[in-house]
């Protein structure tokens, strides 16, 4: 039997949860609702990563809520400052008093003859299983694996002597000081760690079996920064989100119908920050077109000025394997390593590995459609979000 009956339930207090909570309380505010979260503190990616420089790679007009205007000075911000924001605004709002933490949702089964979703949660300090009834549910809880990061089988990795270590779990006491490291990747995380590493005293390597597009910008954005002075913060907000959407759409349609010019403005602009004497083609050319898989974002050129100070050099090839002291490449070329971060992506993981079914019958969510990145077919009372 259940012990409690909700309108809502809302799974996850990451950016997409707390955002749909602040909708729900703003337009039903007779209903009552919850936030459950499988972890002991809100925010998400935001708390979960620690890795050095963790950042957004999407400015803060776009990512943050129209509700609660961004108002800091960096639209490309730092993790600790898009996390307190997220505090800012449960505070603010009232959202923390109807967040429980420690609260996995581990299955949901619709019942239709009660018109209401029956969800098993279990309590992640005692192991605890309780029941709850919700007539809405509304999965927030991301795109990943929050346990692991997906981490490739490298051949001879238990020879390595040092630490091998993903970003998704960071330790807290890992010196860099004067430390050879090695970065396996070539995403938004590898060219985020690159820089802040080798600003904190290390000597990195960025090791890519192929090149990713990388653009530069100003972290800060001078039109908001301008408006801000004499605009209300909610008419700043809307009108730089409104121009930097537009802009993001012109590149992305741009992209689609003149590769070749977007790939060479890429380039051009990428020889401009490194030199002329520099191997642009061989580190940063893809073979693919722009767009065809996500542009990196660097924020005013930092991961550029690490390259050209020689805090960070950049080597394409591929593993053969891992070594008593480093990585031994395809090429014969030998890397030498006391740390080791393999940037190598998340594992993904839908809906937190829910367990769905309907009416006692289980769901399989890949023969399923979604509409419009929020409903899913025959999932009645049933949304998804993901931020």
């Amino acid at each position: 039997m259940s012990t409690e009956s909700l309108d809502m339930l809302i799974v996850g207090a990451g950016i997409s949860g707390i955002g749909v909570a602040y909708h729900y309380q703003k337009h039903f505010p007779n209903k009552t609702w919850q936030i459950v979260e499988s972890r002991d503190a809100l925010g998400g990616t935001w708390d979960l990563f620690r890795y050095p420089g963790i950042r957004s790679d999407s400015d803060m007009y776009t990512f943050g809520y129209q509700f609660k205007p961004w108002t800091s000075n960096k639209a490309i911000s730092p993790g600790e400052d898009i996390l307190e924001y997220l505090n800012e605004t449960v505070r603010e709002f009232g959202i923390d008093k109807n967040i429980r933490f420690g609260k996995r949702l581990v299955s949901a089964d619709w019942d239709g003859e009660a018109a209401v979703w029956r969800c098993g949660l279990k309590d992640m300090a005692t192991g605890e299983l309780v029941t709850l009834s919700s007539r809405f549910l509304f999965m927030c809880s991301g795109y990943y694996n929050y346990d692991e990061g997906y981490e490739p089988d490298f051949p001879g990795r238990e020879a390595f002597q040092g630490p091998v270590i993903h970003p998704q779990h960071w330790p807290e006491d890992v010196d860099i000081a004067g430390k050879r490291i090695i970065i396996i990747g070539s995403g938004a995380t590898a060219i985020t760690l690159a820089p802040t590493l080798a600003e904190g005293g290390a000597t990195v390597t960025l090791l890519q079996r192929s090149p990713t597009y990388v653009i530069s910008r100003p972290a800060e954005d001078p039109l908001a920064n301008r408006l801000r002075k004499f605009l209300p913060a909610s008419w700043t907000h809307g009108i730089v989100r409104w121009k930097n959407i537009l802009m993001q759409m012109f590149l992305y349609q741009l992209s689609r119908r003149r590769p070749q010019v977007v790939k060479g403005l890429l380039l051009k602009g990428i020889r401009a920050q490194l030199g002329p004497d520099y191997d642009v083609k061989k580190h940063f050319k893809p073979s693919y077109n722009p767009w065809d898989q996500r542009i990196c974002l660097v924020p005013d050129g930092d991961f550029f000025k690490a390259i050209r100070s020689g805090g960070v050099t950049m080597v394409t090839d591929h593993i053969d394997t891992f070594t008593l002291k480093g990585i031994r490449l395809q090429s014969g070329e030998q890397l030498q390593a006391d740390i080791i971060i393999s940037a190598t992506g998340l594992k993904m993981e839908l809906m937190a590995g829910v367990s769905v079914s309907v009416n006692q019958k289980p769901i399989r969510l890949s023969e399923l459609v979604n509409y419009k990145g929020v409903m899913v077919s025959g999932l009645p009372n049933f949304a998804v979000s993901m931020g």
